[in-house]
């Protein structure tokens, strides 16, 4: 006999929001939400709530924002709730006294198919590195990142077309399906489980930073462009150039074609018209299509070019 479990959500981004939303659609019992604290943003640092916290709202359910997810307090409101399942859904790495609550555990919805990609950026990741597939998995959480059980695992193609935030949606669409057939299992007690094989090298997932967004132009010219659609629209891609006045300013692409050819260009040469403009690289060409320089707002190249009387002044640094 199906039960209906108390459903513990945990989660905080939009990407997380998909699946809340297929939850309550589909009438399971969400006995509570937990998100992360309100955080300041924008010019006038005001708090801004999470996506979660604001879809949370508009259905009435209990909320929990823990700063200490190991406090006598928030174990106390946790306990409270009384959570038969946990979900959590691009959230924080749990405490054993956590996780181990609910008497039917707890699951951890991932964007990828483990247990390659895991890690903070898997979505990122694997564009970055020219995969033409990923997917999302669900799997109960153990004491390490990201290595516990498999219950499900979905594939997803990945198109050139597609930038990280194209790919976001589909695995977020996708994992909200996965999370619900996962749930159905779990009340109907069919859940069956399998361990992650065992893989020498798996690929990694690492948190971005301003390190490894940065673009290496002596690199191929179809990484290079990986590069900036695996980090498109966030955090971006980014190097640095020259113009008039020879100040280093940031320069983000958001967007790129690339035309692999032989050419006798030193690597960085910028080469730019009215309208287009393209950097040499080792084996033909990067052709910036919408970029953001420092101070600016995000515009076409188009647009760029066109504040700049001196177009051989572009000079990249790196």
């Amino acid at each position: 006999m199906k039960q209906n479990p108390r459903i513990v959500f945990m989660g905080t981004p939009e990407f997380a929001v998909a699946s809340l939303k297929k939850l309550i659609e589909n009438n399971y019992n969400i006995a509570g939400v937990i998100t992360a604290p309100d955080k300041p943003a924008g010019r006038g640092k005001k708090l801004r709530e999470s996506a979660v916290k604001q879809f949370a709202k508009q259905y009435g359910l209990p909320v929990l924002q823990p700063v200490n997810l190991k406090s006598e307090e928030f174990n106390r409101q946790l306990k409270a709730l009384k959570p038969d399942l946990q979900i959590v859904v691009a959230f924080r790495m749990l405490p054993e006294i956590v996780w181990r609550l609910p008497k039917l555990g707890t699951f951890n919805l991932h964007a990828s198919l483990l247990p390659d990609y895991r890690g903070a950026a898997p979505v990122n990741w694997a564009i970055i590195n020219g995969e033409t597939e990923t997917g999302v998995t669900t799997f109960f959480i153990d004491d390490k990142i990201d290595t516990g059980e498999i219950i499900l695992q979905k594939k997803v193609a990945i198109t050139p077309d597609d930038n990280a935030s194209a790919l976001h949606d589909k695995l977020m669409e996708v994992g909200s399906n996965l999370v619900l057939k996962t749930v159905d299992l779990i009340a109907e007690g069919n859940v069956k489980t399998v361990a992650q094989p065992k893989i020498d090298l798996p690929k990694k997932a690492p948190k971005l930073n301003p390190e490894n967004t940065r673009i290496n132009w002596n690199n191929t010219a179809e990484n290079i462009h990986n590069l900036i659609r695996g980090l498109s629209f966030y955090p971006g891609a980014w190097t640095q150039i020259t113009l008039q006045n020879g100040e280093p300013r940031k320069f983000i692409i958001y967007k790129s074609r690339f035309e692999n050819t032989h050419h006798n260009e030193p690597v960085g040469t910028v080469i730019a018209g009215k309208k287009d403009m393209k950097i040499a690289v080792k084996d033909g060409y990067i052709y910036p299509e919408l970029v953001k320089l420092q101070g600016k707002k995000m515009m076409d190249i188009a647009s760029f070019l066109n504040g700049i009387r001196d177009k051989k002044s572009i000079k990249l640094i790196f």
